[in-house]
């Protein structure tokens, strides 16, 4: 891995002094030209202070960041040595607001980091890393700073202080951060617990930067097109410029994803380069190399252990989930066992069909996991007569996009779109939208970045340059991204019906964010509990397949015929089909990451020799230890839990889609795509972020307690 070589002063000495910048110091008396200004230091003066993407170059950020910590350090200082009695105003309000040109960058720096990295920004990573995770210990270990947060929340509780219930909500919030943050530790805690953030701090990124890298450097390459039988010739052609772009002409890659499953197992026809693939991809992390995790796993999980106990908590799980809406292991562990037993029948009855279609095609192999996605598919079409990809020519990704997902969006709030190109972009894949409220007023700004390439991570989300607050007069500029593979040149680009339900889901998130209309910005948009964040973009995946929204989108890219109704029915007959796998590799992960943080420091495995048995026998032990369906993520790729905030809350996806299958229920039974329930919908819960109790937001939407059932059904699991 790459590590800067700068230190925190040879960096503030380089503000504005990259090779790109040079500053001088001109004396009193001359007439020298102004000195060039590291752009990050200053506000964009774009609309909703977008970011000047055309401005900032890589090694803009680290002086940006050390100057904006020195300037958050001093206005820290300033709150905690305030001489003046502690108010609501001059210390949580302003503990809300403090070091806002250090939130600004960061918040630029962590989106480029994840869409477009390269090594001078992951060298910044690698070195900030554990600077921020200092910073953030200096607030919330500073005794003079909590003094201040519990006068205020004393004078609170005393009936002398007077606030509305967001403002109350903030101040009980900042408390509970203080605490769970180590504020009522001794000073020896406090030391070791300074150390330990900063630990896990560059371990997260090191893990982070490995599984990129490694999905990188296993791209599976192979010789001569007939081996990629069964592939589009589109996708065969991809194949074909991504080796020559590699340095191999004559070549064909086949690029990984982040995951243990890999898209192009579902239709090549060669056995042995399907084995390959999914070898090399469940290997990742796991078989020596600079790229290998397993120490730290280990070292991640016993430092996460050991601080929940410093806290006082019994392991990583009960601290984390103690902020959540499931609020205890025990709930959770329940939510997953009832779930997991009949994942895995139904992933062995599907098994069996498979097997089935095997031997009907003259083999005697037994099925393994790289076979599960090409019998599928055969078996689906022998169920259905429906195969996946003859969805994909009706499936043209801008089609999808403006007349499905922007479609959906204003029929059921009112909002349009307009595209701005003017506007500059960190990559030429990136358009840009500006959003229109029902009433004509400006909403938001909305990025898209869909193709896959090497400098981004892998999977897809939302991310906020700018997030709502009515406190610092702010909108929001939102992004989502995806991962699809770029087409060959002046080809379509034709989605997979689950890349279409990704669009979907992510622009969920979009809304999440787009809509929020709170005063505080920690409780903006999509701020809100680990295991509640995924439940309103779930709910928008809902259109994907609403008949309105298909039929205006479902065309063919070449005819622009509609899709043909009898492969609609034949989608929805086969809604409910391969539901045991990919309930059961879901499944599976989510228990693997709760195994390794329900421990204590002195319970985990010593040795990397250890990792993979260990995630062996949690998976034999729940029942999930089936060979042709491996978890999603196996430990050593698993960044959702061990390079991202998903830790101990992986099971969050499943806890929220019981409140998206019930709200679901509730659009089917009020009228579907209709602006009332658009509106209604903003209002009690879109809108709300975590200025409200999250589960009180969705009794509000539902006028009713949630239930389970609508998920059971869903998944086929009743």
């Amino acid at each position: 891995m790459l590590r800067s070589t700068l230190t925190l002063v040879a960096v503030v000495l380089l503000l504005g002094g990259c090779n790109r910048m040079k500053t001088s110091a001109p004396s009193d008396d001359s007439a020298a030209a102004p000195v060039p200004t590291n752009p990050l230091l200053v506000e964009s003066p774009l609309p909703f202070g977008y970011p000047q993407f055309d401005l900032y170059q890589s090694e803009h950020f680290g002086p940006a960041m050390a100057v904006a910590m020195a300037e958050k350090r001093r206005e820290i200082a300033a709150i905690a040595t305030n001489p003046a009695p502690a108010t609501f105003e001059n210390t949580v309000v302003a503990l809300e607001t403090v070091g806002p040109t250090l939130t600004r960058i960061n918040r630029i720096f962590s989106n480029l980091k994840s869409a477009h990295t390269n090594d001078v920004l992951d060298a910044v990573d690698a070195e900030t890393a554990p600077q921020f995770a200092a910073l953030s210990d200096e607030i919330f270990l500073n005794p003079n700073l909590f003094a201040r947060v519990e006068s205020v929340l004393a004078r609170h509780a005393a009936g002398e202080l007077q606030l509305d219930p967001e403002s109350t909500r903030l101040l009980t919030r900042t408390h509970q951060d203080f605490v769970r943050a180590g504020a009522r530790l001794d000073e020896t805690a406090q030391a070791r617990l300074r150390e330990i953030n900063a630990e896990i701090a560059t371990l997260q990124t090191t893990f982070r930067q490995n599984v990129l890298g490694e999905v990188n450097a296993s791209a599976v390459f192979v010789e001569s097109a007939g081996e990629l039988a069964g592939l589009s010739p589109a996708a065969i052609a991809a194949a074909a410029a991504a080796a020559e772009a590699d340095g191999k002409p004559g070549q064909f890659k086949i690029t990984l994803t982040n995951t243990s499953g890999q898209p192009p197992l579902a239709s090549l026809e060669n056995r042995a380069l399907r084995e390959r693939i999914h070898h090399v991809s469940l290997a990742r992390g796991s078989s020596g190399g600079e790229f290998d995790n397993r120490q730290i796993v280990l070292d991640l999980t016993r430092l996460r252990a050991e601080r929940a106990q410093l806290l006082g908590y019994a392991h990583h799980a009960a601290n984390r989930l103690e902020v959540n809406t499931a609020q205890t292991t025990e709930a959770v562990n329940q939510r997953l066992a009832r779930l997991a037993v009949p994942a895995a029948a139904n992933a062995r009855r599907e098994a069996v069909a498979l097997q089935a279609a095997i031997e009907a095609d003259g083999h005697d192999f037994e099925l393994q996991a790289w076979d599960w996605d090409f019998y599928t598919e055969r078996v689906r079409a022998e169920r259905f007569d429906y195969d996946e990809n003859e969805l994909r020519p009706y499936l043209e990704l801008d089609r999808v996009l403006t007349d499905g997902v922007f479609y959906a969006a204003t029929q059921l709030f009112g909002i349009t779109f307009k595209p701005r190109p003017d506007l500059p972009v960190y990559h030429p894949d990136v358009r840009v939208w500006e959003i229109f409220d029902a009433d004509g007023s400006t909403l938001a700004y909305f990025l898209g970045d869909f193709y896959a390439r090497p400098s981004k991570r892998g999977g897809a989300w939302m991310n906020s340059y700018v997030v709502q607050s009515r406190l610092l007069g702010a909108q929001p500029v939102i992004a989502n991204h995806q991962n699809i593979p770029a087409p060959a040149e002046g080809e379509p680009t034709l989605m997979t019906w689950g890349a279409v339900n990704t669009m979907f889901h992510e622009f969920g998130h979009a809304l999440h964010g787009m809509f929020s209309d709170v005063q505080y910005p920690q409780f903006a948009g999509t701020s809100v509990p680990r295991d509640y964040v995924e439940f309103p973009s779930q709910v928008n995946e809902m259109w994907r397949d609403w008949p309105s929204v298909l039929e205006n989108f479902a065309v063919h890219h070449e005819t622009g015929e509609p899709i043909p109704a009898d492969l609609l029915a034949k989608i929805e007959a086969a809604s409910k089909f391969n539901q045991g796998f990919a309930t059961s590799e879901y499944l599976a992960a989510s228990i693997v990451d709760q195994a390794w943080h329900q421990l204590g420091p002195d319970e985990l495995p010593d040795t990397i020799e250890e990792v993979m048995p260990f995630e062996a026998a949690v998976l034999q032990k729940a029942g999930l230890a089936f060979g042709p369906v491996p978890p999603r993520y196996r430990t050593t790729y698993f960044s959702h839990t061990f390079a991202g905030g998903y830790s101990a809350a992986y099971y969050s996806y499943i806890w929220s889609e019981v409140l998206d299958a019930d709200s679901v229920e509730w659009f089917k039974a009020n009228g579907g795509l209709t602006r009332a329930n658009g509106d209604h919908f903003r209002n009690t819960l879109l809108s709300r972020g975590e200025s409200i109790d999250p589960m009180q937001q969705v009794r509000d939407f539902l006028g009713r307690e949630t239930r389970i059932e609508p998920l059971l059904e869903r998944r086929g699991l009743n």
